[in-house]
């Protein structure tokens, strides 16, 4: 299994920016796919997940209304659309696959990508 993440980079705050995990190797329809984030110092931290056919998603509770999980299984890739973006959201993003029900807990995920750094500026 490969989950390759992409589209971070330096944003400044109240930006937007769209992250996509690109998955291999796996049948993606199957698997309920997450977002999670580490900041420097703290442990990794659940963003969103969403089901298999994307009409169900979960999200933390201090993240709710700015950020949106979404995903297309013909592309086999899973989104994160972050809006107004706050220093706070400084991370590496991971995305991360797991074939249970949608959950928060890292522990219960089988499959992670490389992550990818979003950096937000004053």
């Amino acid at each position: 299994v490969q989950l390759q993440a992409s589209g971070g980079g330096l944003v400044q705050a109240g930006d937007s920016l769209r992250l996509s995990c690109a998955a291999s190797r796996l049948t993606f329809s199957s698997y309920v796919m997450a977002w999670f984030r580490q900041a420097p110092g703290k442990e990794r931290e659940f963003v969103a997940a969403v089901n298999w056919s994307g009409g169900s998603a979960i999200y933390a509770n201090s993240l709710k209304g700015r950020f949106t999980i979404s995903r297309d299984n013909t592309k086999n890739t899973v989104y994160l659309q972050m809006n107004s973006l706050k220093l706070e959201d400084t991370a590496v993003y991971y995305c991360a696959a797991d074939r249970g029900g949608l959950q928060s807990s890292a522990s219960l995920y089988d499959y992670w990508g490389q992550g990818t750094q979003v950096t937000v500026s004053s």
